[in-house]
């Protein structure tokens, strides 16, 4: 069976969230703060009458979310503890402190526990008369649940292009019907599907997350590492793209002229190198079907540890999300 990298440089487990938010703020003074409690918030907050933008998760995704919270993005990421949502109480939190006086809208990668502590904390928001508090779950990937069942589907890689697209959507002063209209349009737009060659480990526990044969891979993986389609003998990079892209292209589906955003996210270890050679035969192939690449993000966004793989994500966009695309973000691991 293949092996994950056991070896990591750490202090004391117990501490690896406190100190990982500790050093990314101090790498980012211009562009986040990290409060008492260990909310990630902008530095200089948005613009009054702006709807706020917040989002909770669980940690070990890095630079997911913490590197999309500044000007044109978040205004407010809720850590929680390692592949684990944050608690209600700080999700309310992280309500508070984004609220421009306009609403806020609570975006919700759906997992089991996300969606459960975000549901209570809107219980929480009305119970105190906190009002104008949204939430939207979204979802992106195509193995967890089949066609016509999308609300049950999870959230990965994919979401961030609503994320981006957003962010720059409640800058224009939309309100907070508008930005949760937004937010599902470009969710409905978008698919992604994963695959893995290698296991990550929880930096907590040590534990490898799955077992997987050196021939294999597997196909459809969510971001924890969750079980797919299926698993697969491991091909070259132009095949295995061969596996996934029509798969994607027709859950949508996508079709000739058609316009669309490509992601490759790296799950943690994969090389810059692999990434290109896969993207080349991206390219290649929505070409010849007429789909065309608007633009295209590659790199680690979304990681699971040091998990080897990849999650590749189309979103079709019109000229309208194009601007989104491309409007100003100033966050430490998203600048357009």
């Amino acid at each position: 069976m293949m092996s994950a990298r056991s070896k990591k440089l750490i202090n004391r487990p117990s501490d690896i969230l406190t100190e990982m938010l500790e050093g990314f703020a101090l790498a980012h003074p211009d562009i986040v703060r990290l409060t008492d409690s260990g909310l990630i918030v902008r530095a200089r907050p948005k613009q009054q009458g702006r709807v706020g933008l917040v989002i909770g998760n669980g940690s070990g995704h890095e630079p997911a979310m913490i590197g999309l919270v500044g000007e044109g993005l978040f205004d407010v990421n809720v850590p929680g503890p390692i592949f684990t949502a944050p608690g209600p109480d700080r999700i309310v939190e992280g309500i508070r402190l984004a609220n421009r006086g306009a609403g806020v809208l609570l975006c919700v990668s759906h997992h089991a526990g996300d969606r459960m502590n975000a549901e209570i904390a809107l219980d929480l928001c009305a119970a105190e008369g906190i009002g104008s508090v949204e939430m939207v779950l979204l979802y992106d990937d195509v193995s967890s649940a089949p066609r016509g069942s999308e609300p049950e589907r999870r959230g990965t890689a994919g979401l961030f292009f609503t994320w981006k697209m957003l962010g720059a959507y409640a800058e224009t002063g939309a309100s907070l019907s508008e930005v949760k209209a937004m937010a599902e349009r470009i969710r409905d737009n978008t698919r992604t599907l994963a695959v893995a060659l290698t296991p990550g480990t929880n930096p907590v526990t040590g534990h490898v997350m799955f077992e997987l044969p050196e021939d294999e891979i597997e196909v459809g993986m969510g971001v924890h590492g969750e079980v797919g389609r299926g698993r697969s003998k491991l091909v070259s990079a132009d095949a295995t793209i061969d596996l996934m892209l029509p798969q994607i292209i027709e859950d949508l589906p996508f079709r000739s002229g058609d316009e669309v955003l490509v992601m490759l996210n790296n799950s943690g270890s994969m090389t810059q190198m692999e990434l290109f050679i896969l993207y080349r035969q991206v390219s290649r192939r929505l070409g010849e079907l007429g789909i065309v690449v608007a633009g295209s993000w590659i790199g680690p966004y979304a990681t699971t540890q040091e998990m080897a793989g990849f999650a590749l994500s189309l979103c079709r966009v019109d000229d309208s999300l194009k601007q989104l695309w491309a409007a100003p973000a100033h966050g430490a691991y998203c600048r357009f």
